[in-house]
C-alpha cells in the first residue's frame, strides 16, 4: 500500500469500542474483533486470509486487536 495502512483502528474509546477509519472514511465503532473483520469484509478487503496484524493492511492506535475496552486487553466476541 503506497500511503501507509488502508484501514485505521484508534485508540479504546472512555465507554467502549474503538472508532474505525478505511481510507481515511469513518465506517464505524468495532468493539471486537469480529467487528472490524466485518468491515473489512464490507470494504472489499481481505480478512479471513490476512492477518489482523499485518501493519501493511491495519494501523492500530496505541493497543492491539486484543484491547477493546477503556480498562485494557480484552478480546469479546
Amino acid at each position: 500500500m503506497p500511503e501507509g495502512a488502508p484501514v485505521t483502528v484508534h485508540p479504546p474509546l472512555p465507554d467502549g469500542g474503538r472508532r474505525v477509519t478505511i481510507r481515511g472514511k469513518d465506517v464505524g465503532t468495532a468493539y471486537n474483533l469480529l467487528d472490524v473483520l466485518e468491515f473489512l469484509r464490507a470494504a472489499g478487503l481481505p480478512e479471513a486470509d490476512t492477518a489482523v496484524d499485518d501493519p501493511e493492511l491495519i494501523d492500530w492506535h496505541d493497543a492491539g486487536p486484543d484491547s477493546w475496552g477503556p480498562d485494557g486487553p480484552e478480546m469479546t466476541s
